[in-house]
């Protein structure tokens, strides 16, 4: 069955063959969701009510932050405690993580006592760290256990789960000891005890480490699970890769709007009210118009220069874009180098040194071509630059070698400095290395100029 089929049956209202085990029309939980996320609101809430409280319920985590408080808003109340008192616990945080305080604070009554009590611990965590991803539904077993004990044990204790892949050794206190892979129980023999087929490499999270230390550990190790636990060891929970992958996705995006000069957005674009998009964009915009402003400004303190050699503007915004471009395209590197943790603060004078020198080479290079257009335009009388063309060529070659090095080190040193100061790289965005380089480009063009230039056509 192709989309287009569940699309067809989730609008329709012929929700009963869907999930169906054991046909060719089982379909997996997140394509439902991606569908109704595709559909109306309405249509969507009205399709996910047809659905068994059970199918709800599996559906529900795959949909999205706006579909879910839309879901949670139509339910009537009781249905709504149901499900959220039903979810994962890492679930239940991402939803009401990205809640606004009133809502969050009417919701958390739907809760009851034990459940509520979790979520505002874990609420009062910091934002980016791990304790909000944690779920705390895992298995767990002794080293004393034999393998058959082991297993009946998991048998009448635990449901089946994806945190069950990994199964947890612990002492009576609760403080892990080591993880053992469903697979050493399946492949070891029962009579075995579960101390001889420990290896005692336990990779694990702390509570207090952050989501970006968590992303960074699940990479490096190829985990799919990993076990969370405080400063005495006491096993919390666990997070699974998948949390981690949705946390990894959120950040880049938010990344990438805050590079484009964007706040960063709450919901998606397409559910994201038209009013609630301009005011994200404008503030940006408004920042980066009155900086522009001060390019009006250098070239009026200019002005003298160049009313003598008019020819001097013809070149303005060759010279400025050059440098915001050369800007943007170090911060990019720079930004994302820090983010998948190749670069630190402390890497700043082998970065400098490396942009100085690309910074030349590349400023070097488009002088050239620079140069080049000039001579060959005069000689083809494409246009006049007058009888001292040659000067105007030397000093558009300069100054693109001037600008571009210092549109490299402003891109490059600029997100380093913010990381120094403990705020987000991402916020030296490319507008805003552009904006800053192309009123600096400025200063730079003119007064090569005034150097190159004195005493003929200035």
């Amino acid at each position: 069955m192709d989309l287009k089929e569940i699309k067809d049956k989730i609008i329709n209202g012929d929700l009963k063959s869907l999930f169906y085990k054991g046909t060719e029309t089982e379909i997996h939980p997140s394509d439902v969701a991606k569908i109704l996320k595709s559909l109306p609101v309405d249509i969507a809430l009205n399709s996910f009510e047809g659905f068994s409280e059970k199918k709800k319920m599996i559906i529900f985590p795959f949909a999205g932050h706006f579909l879910q408080a839309k879901i949670i808003q139509h339910l009537p109340e009781k249905q709504a405690a149901d499900l959220l008192d039903k979810l994962n616990s890492d679930d239940r945080y991402s939803f009401f993580i990205s809640l606004k305080a009133l809502e969050r604070s009417k919701y958390l009554e739907y809760l009851n006592d034990e459940n509520k009590k979790a979520t505002l611990d874990m609420l009062g965590y910091p934002k980016q760290s791990i304790a909000r991803l944690v779920n705390t539904d895992f298995a767990t077993i002794t080293e004393s256990m034999t393998i058959a004990e082991a297993n009946e044990h998991l048998r009448k204790n635990h449901t089946d789960s994806v945190t069950a892949n990994v199964i947890y050794v612990v002492d009576e206190n609760g403080k892990l000891l080591d993880d053992v892979p469903v697979r050493r129980l399946v492949l070891n023999e029962p009579t075995k005890l579960i101390r001889d087929i420990m290896d005692h490499v336990c990779l694990q999270l702390n509570i207090d480490e952050s989501t970006e230390e968590a992303i960074h550990k699940f990479k490096e190790y190829d985990r799919t699970v990993l076990p969370v636990t405080n400063t005495d060891n006491l096993l919390l929970g666990v997070v699974t890769v998948d949390d981690v992958m949705d946390v990894a996705e959120q950040r880049s995006t938010r990344e990438m709007q805050k590079f484009g000069g964007v706040e960063s957005l709450e919901y998606p674009y397409v559910h994201t009210p038209i009013f609630s998009l301009i005011k994200k964009r404008a503030g940006w915009l408004i920042i980066l118009f009155l900086s522009e402003m001060l390019t009006a400004t250098a070239m009026g303190y200019f002005e003298v220069e160049i009313a003598k050699a008019v020819v001097l503007a013809l070149f303005v915004p060759l010279v400025i874009s050059s440098g915001g471009n050369s800007g943007s395209q170090a911060a990019t590197l720079i930004i994302r180098a820090m983010a998948v943790k190749e670069l630190n603060v402390k890497d700043w004078w082998y970065v400098m040194r490396r942009e100085i020198l690309s910074g030349v080479c590349l400023g070097a290079i488009l002088g050239a071509i620079g140069f080049l257009r000039i001579t060959v335009w005069q000689y083809l009388h494409w246009y006049n630059y007058g009888e001292h063309w040659i000067l105007m060529a030397i000093t558009i070659f300069f100054s693109l070698i001037g600008i571009v090095l210092w549109g490299t080190l402003s891109g490059s040193m600029i997100p380093m400095l913010l990381k120094r100061l403990k705020l987000d790289p991402a916020t030296s965005s490319a507008p805003f290395v552009a904006t800053l380089v192309d009123v600096t480009g400025l200063v730079i063009y003119f007064s090569i100029a005034a150097i190159m230039l004195k005493g003929t056509l200035l």
